[in-house]
Formats: C-alpha cells, structure tokens, sequence
C-alpha cells in the first residue's frame, strides 16, 4: 500500500506534466531535477512527492 495523494499535489503534477510532457522520463531521479527546474517549490518533501507522482504516471503511460 502507497502513501494516499491529496488532490492538490496531483493537480499540481497534472499541470507541471501537460506543460512539460516531453522533459518527463521514467526514471525518478531525473524528474526530480525537471520539477525543481520547472516549479518553484521550496520543500523538499513535496518536491519529491510530484517527482514521484509524475514518474508513475509515465509508468502507467497515461502521459
């Protein structure tokens, strides 16, 4: 069982991937330099939160 997301960070990570759909991979590591380039969030935490969303929503091919 994964951590449940709030509907703000997956609107947040809806709209960061639609604006930048082609920067975006598979891999976590590299999305999380494309969302601190891409958005202005200063936690860490979060940031990591919408990489890792982001990442699966590559995954699952959605995107």
């Amino acid at each position: 069982m994964g951590r449940i997301k709030s509907k703000i960070l997956k609107g947040w990570s809806k709209r960061i991937i639609e604006k930048h759909s082609d920067k975006f991979d598979t891999d976590f590591n590299k999305n999380k330099e494309v969302v601190s380039k891409y958005a202005d969030i200063s936690c860490k935490k979060l940031r990591n939160i919408i990489a890792g969303y982001v990442t699966r929503l590559k995954k699952s091919g959605n995107y």
